[in-house]
């Protein structure tokens, strides 16, 4: 059973977004939150698999409630919309492993959840891959060199690359010609050399890093 909490101010979308995930048996709604400061709460408190975070809330937004809530076990989906696109890179610095627009399909909302449930980074839509790259133009003071990735094999090196440039697993291996279960374990290595959480930490690194540059997506 996928456990997940749901935070966002605005009573009908928190409502809605229960109702839907409600409706699958493998998954359940152990808490909800009406702001950043309650989100922090209850997550500490019910210990979710998921978090559902809407990034603008009253008092303590969702990218302040993600980075309280980087030390624990949850996987953070930020709610967004396109209106808010400035926020999604501080989101992936503080931890977030996806990002879900508010107007999505139900099913995307399910699959979205299951993904993050997973381990998955919902990084392979165009329109975050597209966000990604705007806003790593202005790295932030203190950005990675190209040192930062000297642990890491040519071979992970060329793993990691596909993965800033959104490709799932399955994609990696059919361009590197590799099996799926060896490109799962070149991505384990590389997030442990790299000290990173999760693929969303990986990719913000990768462009930092200048592995990948802006407009290098295909």
């Amino acid at each position: 059973m996928i456990r997940v909490v749901v935070a966002d101010d605005q009573g009908l979308v928190r409502a809605g977004l229960c109702s839907i995930l409600a409706t699958q048996s493998d998954i359940e709604v152990v808490g909800q939150a009406a702001d950043g400061d309650e989100a922090v709460r209850v997550v500490r408190e019910a210990g979710p698999d998921v978090v559902l975070l809407d990034v603008r809330m009253p008092g303590t937004d969702g990218i302040e409630a993600a980075r309280r809530l980087a030390g624990s076990s949850s996987r953070i989906l930020m709610l967004t919309t396109f209106d808010m696109d400035e926020y999604v890179y501080a989101a992936m610095k503080a931890g977030a492993c996806g990002f879900l627009l508010k107007d999505a399909p139900p099913e995307s909302l399910v699959e979205a959840v299951r993904a993050a449930a997973r381990g998955d980074a919902l990084l392979a839509p165009a329109i975050t891959r597209r966000l990604v790259e705007e806003f790593v133009r202005r790295p932030a003071p203190g950005s990675a060199g190209p040192e930062a990735l000297a642990p890491l094999t040519p071979r992970e090196r060329d793993v990691l690359t596909e993965v800033a440039r959104g490709h799932s697993n399955a994609e990696i291996a059919g361009r590197l010609f590799l099996s799926e279960a060896t490109v799962k374990t070149h991505v384990t290595r590389m997030l442990t050399k790299l000290h990173l959480r999760d693929r969303a930490q990986a990719v913000v690194l990768a462009y930092e890093s200048g592995l990948v540059r802006p407009g290098d997506v295909r």
